[in-house]
């Protein structure tokens, strides 16, 4: 039996970011750790886009749309979806994470849910570069090993 795993190499790789602006200040920091992660394992800033969504929601739409620009080797969705006093953060988080994972099925290239669902304004700051780390990162990571793989299946 083999092991077959991507490595996190970023040198020559150009990544998309899609960002809700929705809990800005959440996914700035989500942005940030992203852009961080990508340029210490040799993603160049120059090769590195983003693209800007007004909310969670709008993540997929735009995801497939960068997708089938076929210029990016990962597409990362970054947002944070933070629980309120109404049912409307069941609806958003369960469509984003839907959307994305139908986009992530169709595209040539790996598509990846970075998306923060949590309970609490604290909680999304804890995994934004708090306690918890940076799931932006984390994200972006596993986008460089997925781009890694998926050129060892091809």
């Amino acid at each position: 039996m083999g092991l077959t795993r991507g490595a996190a190499t970023g040198s020559g790789r150009k990544i998309a970011l899609v960002v809700s602006r929705f809990n800005e200040s959440i996914t700035t920091a989500l942005r940030l750790g992203a852009e961080g992660e990508l340029l210490r394992h040799g993603v160049a800033q120059a090769d590195i886009d983003v693209y800007e969504v007004p909310g969670a929601f709008e993540l997929p739409c735009v995801a497939e749309r960068v997708a089938r620009l076929q210029k990016h080797d990962a597409v990362v969705c970054l947002g944070a979806v933070i629980r309120g006093a109404t049912p409307h953060f069941d609806f958003v988080a369960a469509e984003a994470a839907k959307g994305v994972a139908a986009v992530a099925a169709k595209a040539s290239c790996p598509v990846l849910f970075g998306v923060l669902t949590c309970d609490t304004e604290e909680q999304a700051r804890e995994r934004s570069g708090g306690k918890a780390g940076n799931k932006g990162a984390d994200c972006a990571r596993a986008a460089l090993e997925l781009v890694d793989l998926y050129q060892k299946l091809a």
